[in-house]
């Protein structure tokens, strides 16, 4: 297990390697500092093509709310920081209606230093209003995916989809949203939202944080639409573990693209103390 050390450097860091200014990969660090860098930098990389990653905070016995729908404190206050670093990494962060509904979500980056992301709702009826805080304008983009005709508020960007058996494909999803100008994309929830893309094969890696709660009934974290019966159908992730305080995070690399983000961006071994520091700055 590697314990992670966001400091205010290796944010930095981080960040610069998402606007394509900087490498993950040279430095002196921490093993704390490593492990952060190890962590976010497959998420920061724009140099690997699309990636869309989902992410589900849930307590040891793997739910997600209680019976009466409270789900507001299941991640602890490292588990809620990161799900934010993971948002100021991305490019779009998609929930379906029902979440939108329920938790009445920001979706901004509040605990950390970014910018925020696109905000993406999945409403295929048109039910969320006008004024739910996901729409609020403050300079960020903001879409509504859906088949009906509704009018939605200036700004907000309306993307219309057909429903096929009563729901949108993923990849039509994703493509469109690609077409958008969005590139990295985070699957934030619920978990039947989650469990589309998983299923589709659309899902380049999946973080599940595990908060030390037992809440003993209530709506599970994910749920697939098609049970495997036998554990040799089911998917087994290429998995990693860090310890991120209050919480354990499994990193599980789905696809090839995945490991390729694992790998450094060049050879370290051939690179200097003077050209790390230019590879920083520059």
């Amino acid at each position: 297990m590697h314990n992670v050390t966001v400091t205010p450097d290796v944010w930095e860091r981080i960040l610069a390697v998402r606007s394509g200014r900087a490498c993950p990969c040279c430095g002196d660090w921490s093993e704390g500092e490593r492990a952060a860098l190890d962590l976010y930098a497959p998420l920061a990389r724009r140099d690997l093509g699309p990636v869309t990653v989902a992410q589900i905070g849930q307590s040891l016995d793997g739910r997600v709310a209680t019976v009466s729908g409270d789900a507001r404190d299941v991640s602890g206050p490292d588990g809620l920081a990161h799900l934010h670093r993971m948002r100021a990494l991305v490019d779009g962060v998609v929930i379906g209606v029902g979440t939108a509904l329920h938790d009445d979500p920001r979706l901004t980056v509040r605990l950390c230093s970014g910018s925020n992301p696109a905000r993406i709702v999945i409403d295929p009826n048109g039910r969320l209003p006008d004024d739910a805080p996901v729409l609020r304008a403050d300079g960020t983009r903001r879409f509504v995916i859906q088949a009906v005709d509704r009018p939605r508020p200036d700004g907000v960007e309306v993307i219309r989809l057909p429903l096929i058996d009563g729901t949108f494909r993923p990849r039509a999803i994703l493509n469109a949203l690609h077409d958008a100008g969005l590139s990295t994309i985070l699957i934030e929830g619920g978990g039947i939202t989650i469990a589309g893309f998983l299923e589709s094969g659309l899902l380049t890696r999946m973080q599940i944080a595990v908060a030390p709660l037992l809440i003993g009934a209530g709506p599970a974290a994910l749920t697939t639409a098609v049970p495997r019966m036998k554990l040799a159908d089911c998917i087994r992730p290429d998995m990693r573990v860090f310890a991120l305080g209050s919480d354990i995070l499994f990193d599980c690399g789905l696809t090839p693209q995945a490991n390729a983000a694992l790998l450094p961006l060049h050879d370290t071994a051939k690179t200097g103390g003077a050209r790390r520091a230019a590879s920083f700055l520059s």
